[in-house]
């Protein structure tokens, strides 16, 4: 590595850089996603701490990351002489395939809606708040909000096989009940929707990405690997954050129209001249 280009980071980047062992993992599951999955070969530990730390990861938290990972069984190593490298395991590789679908499909436009809601109560024990906290993430991820105590929606009735299997999962089908269909005569859907979301943070996250990645304008190989790495690493969220809700209830505007529209020109502008790069310092490293 140190005989390639060395990384450097855009200025509007550098609020993004995390330490930390956390923030470490994270960043190396977004270049393990980005740059090892799409390739059957494994990569040497030295590339991958000095590409993290290129991203103002710590050499010790790099190493904590991969041996963490490691530990939860998506990376495997092999040594040749006293050099390690590592390589996917076939969980890695699930998990970050279906990482991937999510990333890179959550900028579509989104289906024609027919009007109908997903209504679910569920009852689960104040004093069971491990549970509670589990089933909050797990439903918060599939973009279900919760307007009230007990109560998930979601204007996407075709989520119910996916909600389904969270709720056997945690083995709540016996305390669960779920209803399907058009908002009724009393109240407003977008009050609902104010109760069950919050949008304006989820609009102020958007904002902010376009704020830091509308002028980036990367000029060298290394750079856009970097500019690539964040991008991804950035984008990963929404998928989390946004119920990715049907225009008509959106504000209007809504700034995460125009951030996927963003995400997908930069990707494709700086996915070939990044992915080269990646080769050039796997190379190198040999």
């Amino acid at each position: 590595m140190s005989a390639a280009e060395p990384l450097t980071v855009h200025p509007a980047l550098s609020r993004r850089r995390e330490l930390g062992a956390t923030s470490a993992r994270s960043l190396l599951l977004t270049v393990l996603g980005e740059f090892v999955l799409p390739r059957n070969e494994p990569v040497w530990t030295q590339v991958l701490i000095d590409v993290l730390g290129s991203l103002g990861v710590e050499h010790k938290s790099a190493r904590q990351a991969l041996a963490r990972t490691a530990a939860e069984g998506l990376l495997v190593s092999d040594r040749a002489g006293r050099r390690v490298r590592w390589s996917l395991t076939e969980q890695g590789r699930r998990l970050l395939t279906d990482g991937a679908s999510r990333i890179y499909g959550f900028g579509a436009a989104a289906r024609a809606w027919d009007g109908r809601w997903l209504v679910l109560l569920v009852s689960v024990p104040e004093t069971r708040r491990q549970l509670r906290h589990r089933l909050r993430t797990r439903l918060a991820w599939a973009g279900l909000g919760s307007p009230a105590p007990g109560v998930w929606v979601t204007p996407d009735p075709a989520k119910s096989d996916e909600v389904a299997e969270v709720i056997a999962d945690l083995g709540l089908t016996g305390v669960t009940s779920s209803f399907v269909g058009p908002f009724g005569p009393i109240g407003e859907q977008r009050a609902v929707v104010e109760q069950a979301w919050h949008l304006a943070e989820v609009e102020s996250a958007y904002e902010e990405f376009l704020e830091t990645f509308t002028d980036a304008a990367p000029s060298s190989p290394a750079e856009v690997l970097a500019h690539q790495i964040h991008l991804v690493h950035t984008w990963r969220r929404f998928p989390f954050l946004d119920p990715k809700l049907p225009s008509e209830l959106l504000p209007s505007e809504w700034a995460g129209a125009r951030a996927a529209r963003l995400f997908d020109t930069l990707h494709a502008r700086w996915d070939k001249p990044a992915q080269q790069h990646w080769q050039r310092l796997v190379r190198t490293a040999v």
